[in-house]
């Protein structure tokens, strides 16, 4: 068995803001029995006490790091609705300092999934609206002033509308040294200019980098991604094959952690929030990446957006 790190005693002096787009996650669990007579669909039987709602999106990356014990502030716009204010309470219920603006033109982004018997996703239904230009301005000015105590900004862009201004908050928390980590969307990767991280997974890489066919040609792509984005570090998660992160004259490889791959969402946030406190806590780069991989193989064995806490991540540590 391994000592454990001893980073893992300062986790609660990092401080951290999270900023992009937050979503109420609502899970109905219902059975499986029959066929309906309407359309060759399965009927789901809704029990009204089989529910579950979670923080997911930007939100559920604040929620992965407020677990693992770090100070951590979120930035963030919904609606005036119920699921906005449900969002609120939840977070507080999870020690985030959620600054949510509340925009009475839009609805929270609500992600709606109907669970079958033996835990089967049956259908995903999305409410969501665009938030307007005039509270994504006032989130700037917010955002200002919030980065002024915080060591690391986790901008988590779901591509919802919440970071229109991302390459004016990179550029801003640089400027005044702190580290900055981008969890990004497919598309302009020119908005992530001199971010300190950016972690795309596998298709969001290739989206922008293009396929390749061997591993040379792969890190060819990145190294050249990470040069033309300015950054310290590019880091891609590859599911099954763990993960790669390419620094200026070297690579790194993380194979996954073997375990039973249950639900892969919200693998993407764990991983970066966990990278984000560990960086936090003054953990060097690859050994935060050796954390957040572990902190991945277990996400993936747990149903939805759910955290990782710290006793889970000490115990797959301990046991590698």
């Amino acid at each position: 068995m391994k000592a454990e790190n001893p980073v893992f005693s300062q986790l609660h002096k990092a401080r951290v803001l999270v900023v992009g787009d937050v979503m109420l996650d609502r899970y109905w669990f219902g059975e499986v029995s029959r066929i309906s007579p309407e359309a060759p669909v399965p009927i789901v039987k809704i029990e009204s006490k089989r529910t579950k709602e979670t923080p997911g999106g930007a939100a559920n990356v604040a929620a992965n790091a407020a677990a693992l014990g770090a100070n951590v502030a979120l930035l963030s716009v919904v609606g005036d609705d119920e699921p906005g204010r449900m969002l609120a309470q939840l977070l507080a219920e999870k020690h985030v300092q959620a600054n949510l603006h509340r925009d009475g033109s839009i609805d929270t982004t609500v992600k709606l999934r109907v669970i079958g018997g033996r835990h089967q996703q049956m259908l995903r239904v999305d409410f969501e609206t665009a938030p307007s230009h005039e509270v994504l301005l006032d989130k700037l000015d917010d955002y200002r002033r919030m980065i002024a105590d915080r060591d690391v900004v986790i901008l988590s862009d779901y591509g919802k509308g919440g970071l229109t201004h991302i390459a004016k908050m990179i550029e801003t928390a640089r400027t005044e040294g702190k580290t900055v980590l981008v969890d990004p969307k497919k598309g302009d990767y020119s908005r992530y200019i001199g971010a300190t991280i950016v972690t795309p997974n596998r298709a969001e890489f290739s989206e922008v980098a293009g396929e390749w066919e061997t591993e040379e040609e792969f890190v060819s792509k990145a190294q050249a991604l990470r040069e033309k984005l300015k950054l310290q570090a590019l880091l891609v998660t590859l599911g099954e094959d763990g993960m790669m992160l390419f620094e200026a004259g070297r690579v790194r490889h993380e194979k996954a952690r073997a375990r039973e791959v249950y639900d892969v969402s919200g693998a993407g946030d764990t991983v970066i929030a966990t990278l984000g406190v560990m960086l936090g806590a003054g953990m060097p780069l690859h050994e935060a990446m050796a954390v957040a991989n572990h902190a991945a193989g277990i996400v993936v064995g747990k149903l939805g957006a759910v955290p990782v806490h710290l006793d889970e991540l000490r115990e797959s540590l301990a046991h590698s």
